[in-house]
């Protein structure tokens, strides 16, 4: 995809780790009345950087985080070949920084520490400087030992067939990446609407401010957008 035309959004460092800071005083709902969120996704697909920097940090900018157990899988579409190796769509590299945020997703549990590390690194792939990923360490003053002790170890390892594994348990299975589920229920090409799909899904009260702004037609659609949402699809 073309940098030129892809569209963008911009997002400043400190408006997000705002966001991250201030959403828990929005709302606060107990474990059993959040929504689950799942984003299946690989690292060099660019319509999952896409998602993530453009779409998917408005749920810490409108802090339906604090209703939603966001988690993140960075396997997509890779492959594991009978010796157990994992092979990428998008070659090695791909593999490297899957791993990296599988580590970072490990390392620092709460989504509030690992979504901000996650977010930089698919924003520099996005601006097509995946190489610069070590540069988040230091943007967010994070010590970047306990992320390569992970991915240098035979943890790093694990946590890449441990996220195969969940991947291929999906029923239905994917068929592309960014594959995104609400309570275990895929959202296909209607991915960017997460949002009104999370607001219909969510039981607790009081309703979320950015839900209350939604019409009744807006959190019932589902597969009525019509618009072309692309993907990297499995081969």
């Amino acid at each position: 995809m073309d940098a030129r035309g892809r569209r963008h959004v911009p997002l400043r460092w400190p408006l997000l780790m705002l966001s991250l800071i201030i959403s828990s005083s929005l709302i606060s709902a107990t474990s059993s009345d959040k929504v689950t969120l799942e984003l299946y996704y690989e690292t060099l697909c660019p319509y999952c950087a896409n998602f993530i920097v453009n779409y998917l940090y408005k749920l810490f900018d409108t802090g339906l985080i604090e209703i939603t157990d966001l988690k993140l899988i960075p396997y997509g579409n890779a492959k594991i070949r009978p010796n157990s190796t994992v092979v990428c769509q998008h070659g090695p590299y791909e593999c490297l920084l899957n791993t990296i945020e599988a580590c970072a997703i490990d390392v620092w549990p709460d989504v509030h520490a690992h979504f901000p590390f996650i977010y930089c690194v698919e924003k520099l792939i996005y601006d097509g400087k995946k190489t610069e990923w070590e540069t988040c360490f230091l943007k967010l003053g994070l010590d970047e030992k306990p992320v390569t002790d992970c991915y240098e170890s035979g943890r790093g390892k694990e946590l890449n067939l441990r996220n195969a594994a969940v991947t291929g348990d999906l029923r239905p299975p994917h068929t592309y990446v960014p594959w995104v589920t609400v309570d275990g229920q895929p959202l296909y090409d209607d991915y960017i609407d997460f949002i009104s799909f999370i607001c219909k899904a969510y039981k607790g009260s009081p309703v979320p401010a950015a839900c209350s702004g939604l019409s009744a037609a807006d959190v019932s659609q589902k597969g009525s957008l019509n618009i072309f949402t692309p993907v990297c699809y499995t081969v």
